[in-house]
């Protein structure tokens, strides 16, 4: 039991740290939303760290790092412009398209680099059972960072939320906007080298839309999605090194059903007191 524990300490850590952070912004997103925009940075930040691969640099090399940073704070430009501007198509449909796009772009490189097939199926699905504490101490490291910085503008950037979620015009916005979206693109890169774009993104969505069906408070929202996420995650990992399956898709699967489950019980307490109200 004990050695257990030691081995599966480092996942559970790396949970504890992105569940909070990724809940945080998934708030934000769901509200504003977008909510594809962090499978779509995903992938350009993946398509970054594919041409590093094949200009021939490792993995987890500092040249890499940069490029794929480089590729996520270029998108996410483009993305913050785009905001400003009145589309003929959505922004949600342009999103889609560049994640398809980068993807295929990256299963094209990774026929020319030696196991460039497994890079891509790592970046979708994960696998947090193998992380290391340095890893853990690194993406802390930036979450704390990106938590500071948020904490300064934390009024402001539900303010920015609400008003997008309202359709209301803000004024003089875009620095605030580049913010927000640049620290989530550094959050996204972490955690997708860790978790995989599918855990990352149930983790931004699934915990905030459980909380949202019962509260509109973002104290309260932002609270008791960490602790979903945090629960949905722990679970998800002892059941995969249980029963020796994948431990990104099992998390997935098991913050899937409680937002179902969720749902249930919100359309259920609906019901009772119309029930009781007529009464």
């Amino acid at each position: 039991m004990l050695d257990n524990l030691i081995f599966l300490a480092p996942p559970i850590a790396a949970c504890v740290v992105l569940a909070g952070i990724l809940s945080y912004f998934g708030n934000h997103i769901l509200t504003r939303g977008i909510i594809f925009i962090d499978i779509a940075i995903a992938q350009v930040a993946a398509l970054g760290t594919m041409i590093g691969l094949l200009l021939g640099f490792p993995e987890e090399s500092a040249t890499v790092q940069v490029i794929s940073y480089s590729f996520t704070v270029l998108i996410i430009i483009f993305f913050v412009m785009l905001r400003s501007k009145k589309m003929e198509i959505s922004q949600e449909t342009i999103i889609g398209i560049i994640y398809c796009v980068a993807l295929g772009v990256a299963l094209l490189l990774a026929e020319s680099i030696p196991g460039g097939s497994n890079y891509i199926t790592k970046t979708i699905t994960g696998n947090i059972l193998w992380v290391t504490w340095k890893q853990v101490l690194v993406t802390s490291t930036v979450v704390l960072v990106v938590a500071i910085i948020h904490f300064f503008y934390a009024k402001k950037f539900i303010e920015i939320s609400e008003a997008i979620r309202d359709k209301k015009p803000l004024q003089s916005y875009r620095f605030q906007e580049l913010i927000f979206f640049i620290t989530f693109g550094f959050v996204i890169v972490k955690a997708v080298f860790i978790q995989g774009i599918f855990l990352v993104f149930i983790l931004l969505i699934a915990p905030a839309a459980i909380v949202r069906l019962f509260t509109q408070d973002w104290k309260q929202r932002f609270i008791w999605s960490w602790v979903i996420g945090i629960l949905g995650s722990i679970i998800g990992i002892y059941i995969s090194y249980d029963f020796n399956i994948s431990n990104g898709p099992s998390i997935v699967c098991l913050l899937g059903t409680f937002v179902f489950i969720a749902a249930f019980v919100k359309a259920f307490k609906k019901l009772y007191a119309k029930k009781h109200a007529v009464q």
